[in-house]
């Protein structure tokens, strides 16, 4: 019979050992005669002859004294592990609580200092409070770098959101393994702020919910990613709830599939999901800001597969000293494994810096933070709605028309981009969606460039795009000015991503299409099925062979997702 305590795993002989040897060890009683010396060919008596012999050797009264001291210190024993179990969400082998182990290091040692900085890094955020974040993405280097950046994720959070629990997912940094290690050994995390209970109770479920859930000591020893959270949710949240804590040590898209379906039940609005990410790794100032640029583009399309994609995108570009460019790719990818097939939620940029930008920082050898959250899509913001359809008024799509041209031509001019008209922004123009602007001469295409999400309000991407149509199209030459009369501009509002499981739920002239595969993706929009007459197959074959470099069939073991546009043009 076994019986789970605050030492560990024993059985009752063991606790029973435990205690007579303490009893025997430190408490004899000071009447007690003197054993005699051990004779034998080792120098000593066997245990078990010697503690007989020295039962026989004593008197009476000290052999009862010694009886009644033994049956106390076996009581202090059982009532000190009561105690601590007591101190425990769950009676088991957790109770303990993990020390803090990068106070004084990553973060300040003292709580009030502490409590103060990371105050101050969440008021110069500047950003507004939701009650509906679902999921965050922040860096979890030492805060003299890192810090402020982390704080846009977490002011992001309304401090009155009362969550049942908050999932933090991380890198190992300290121990190679190929799973998930789930928090078993600890009741709780202690920082200079206080403890923060763990889950237990949810622990244990992933546990058995999947092999690839165990629990790996050394992989939260020490380790640093999920801690330096601890401290933001401590000072950022009115109710701290208990935390499950998951370092993620494999990189196999399979298994992580397999960790986010254990992981689906649990990714509500009741629940917090903190992602624990640095970026590029060490790249030179410059190098890191556009590899990083490349890898939030994608993390904004909500999709692992583009995701992947950036990443293996950014090694073959070859960036001198690029090491990798997310230590956390692993729990984003999980991450956005769960996004998949949630309209109602997107992710939202909300911030970068690298270490470069810290007074303490080498510009010539870098690392990169994001801060990004996961929230809920609603349609009184502008954009897309939660079913992934626009709103955009005939005034609106004036506008961005209107931007569009003027931005190419105050390129042609030469002049400074002029700034638009504040009070002419709708909350529409200033949602973040993916867009293309299309350039046409005398019935031909002239150019066209886009992106498929947007990380700049709508407004900025047009004129952006519009720009790039007209000069960094690479299949055409630049626009002229004397051509510009005669271009007639397209532009096309994006709804965001959604995966789909086969081609029967591609509708063509409503649909456009990403495919992915192995680091390679193209795109068609929705009215290139429409403009060119093909059926469903031949749609997926062109784009497949002649965007995504796949093959005719590359397609049917690829990635598919799906989007609409609303396209407008000018009359």
């Amino acid at each position: 019979m076994k019986q789970k305590n605050g030492l560990g795993d024993t059985s009752y002989p063991n606790i029973l050992y435990l205690c007579q040897w303490a009893g025997e060890a430190g408490l004899s009683p000071a009447c007690a005669p003197a054993v005699p010396r051990p004779i034998g060919r080792h120098g000593r008596w066997p245990p078990w002859q010697w503690q007989r012999r020295r039962a026989r050797a004593w008197p009476r009264g000290a052999r009862q004294t010694l009886v009644v001291m033994q049956k106390i210190v076996k009581l202090l024993i059982l009532l000190f592990i009561m105690a601590v179990n007591i101190g425990c969400t769950e009676p088991q082998g957790e109770a303990r609580c993990r020390p803090a182990a990068v106070a004084g290091q990553f973060y300040p040692a003292a709580a009030d200092t502490l409590r103060a900085e990371v105050e101050g890094f969440i008021g110069m955020a500047g950003c507004s409070a939701r009650g509906d974040v679902q999921a965050v993405i922040a860096p979890h280097a030492g805060y003299v770098f890192s810090g402020r950046t982390a704080g846009l994720a977490f002011a992001r959070i309304s401090p009155a959101t009362r969550y049942e629990r908050i999932f933090l997912l991380g890198p190992s940094h300290r121990a190679a393994f190929d799973g998930v290690s789930v928090e078993l050994g600890y009741c709780a995390y202690a920082t200079p702020l206080g403890r923060v209970a763990v889950d237990t109770a949810v622990c244990r479920s992933l546990a058995g919910a999947d092999s690839l859930f165990d629990f790996l000591p050394e992989a939260h020893q020490g380790e640093h990613c999920l801690e330096v959270q601890l401290p933001f949710l401590q000072v950022r949240l009115d109710s701290m709830p208990p935390v499950v804590p998951l370092i993620v040590g494999t990189a196999d898209m399979g298994k992580l599939r397999r960790v986010a379906d254990a992981l689906r039940p649990y990714f509500t609005a009741a629940n917090l999901f903190v992602v624990s990410s640095d970026f590029s790794h060490y790249p030179a100032y410059a190098d890191a800001v556009e590899a990083d640029r490349q890898t939030a583009d994608a993390v904004l399309t909500a999709s692992a597969g583009a995701f992947v994609e950036a990443l293996a995108g950014n090694a073959r570009r070859g960036v001198r000293n690029l090491y990798t460019s997310a230590c956390g790719q692993s729990p984003i990818a999980v991450l956005l494994m769960l996004m998949e097939g949630r309209p109602d939620l997107c992710i939202e940029h909300l911030g970068y810096s690298n270490s470069g930008d810290s007074p303490y920082g080498d510009t010539a050898r870098v690392v990169g933070y994001h801060a990004f959250a996961a929230v809920g899509r609603g349609a009184s913001a502008g954009g897309p709605s939660a079913h992934g359809r626009f709103a955009l008024t005939r005034a609106e799509k004036s506008a961005l028309l209107a931007i569009a041209r003027q931005s190419i031509a105050d390129s042609l001019a030469g002049r400074r981009i002029r700034p638009v008209d504040e009070a002419l922004l709708t909350p529409a123009l200033k949602a973040r969606c993916g867009a293309f602007v299309t350039l046409s001469a005398g019935g031909r295409l002239r150019g066209c460039i886009g992106n498929l999400v947007g990380r700049r309000p709508l407004w900025q991407t047009v004129g952006e795009m519009a720009r790039a149509a007209a000069f960094d199209d690479p299949r055409f030459s630049p626009v002229g000015a004397a051509e510009l009369p005669g271009i007639s501009i397209e532009v096309s509002v994006l709804s965001p991503l959604r995966r789909v499981a086969s081609e029967a739920e591609v509708e063509l002239g409503r649909h456009g299409i990403l495919i992915v595969k192995g680091g390679r993706s193209g795109t068609f929009l929705p009215q290139v099925a429409t403009d060119t007459g093909w059926t469903r197959e031949e749609f997926l074959g062109h784009c497949s062979r002649d965007k995504a470099g796949l093959g005719w069939d590359g397609w049917r073991d690829a990635e598919l997702y799906v989007y609409e546009a609303d396209v407008f043009g000018e009359d």
